[in-house]
């Protein structure tokens, strides 16, 4: 039972999270991520980066987990930006009408520019 994914978090600021994901997204390990990206919400990060560059799969799993932790970062009053996919996982994205509910960056840089002043503290 080997999950092929890998999950580091590197804290940016105290309510923001770069969450680096390596590996297949899918229904075997779709919950591990689901767990790590419900951690960084209960620790009062509303703002979440997901770097997705070592991402080689995503099936209809990885996209729930995506499209649920979204809509648990706004109501929260945060955000989440998905950064740097590769082509097969952008071209899911743009298939499945996710990039234009989420913002879709080129790498995690950019995504962090677009938090910009979203990710201050009010």
């Amino acid at each position: 039972m080997g999950q092929n994914l890998d999950v580091e978090v590197e804290i940016h600021d105290p309510g923001t999270a770069v969450v680096t994901i390596r590996g297949e997204l899918d229904v075997d390990t779709a919950t591990l991520l689901r767990h790590h990206l419900a951690n960084q919400t209960l620790h009062g990060r509303r703002h979440l980066v997901l770097d997705l560059s070592a991402v080689g799969f995503m099936d209809s799993s990885g996209l729930n987990v995506l499209i649920r932790a979204t809509r648990e970062t706004r109501a929260m009053g945060g955000d989440l930006h998905l950064a740097a996919p590769v082509p097969q996982v952008a071209k899911l994205f743009d298939l499945t009408g996710l990039s234009l509910t989420t913002a879709v960056h080129e790498d995690v840089p950019a995504a962090l520019t677009a938090l910009g002043g979203a990710g201050t503290p009010s």
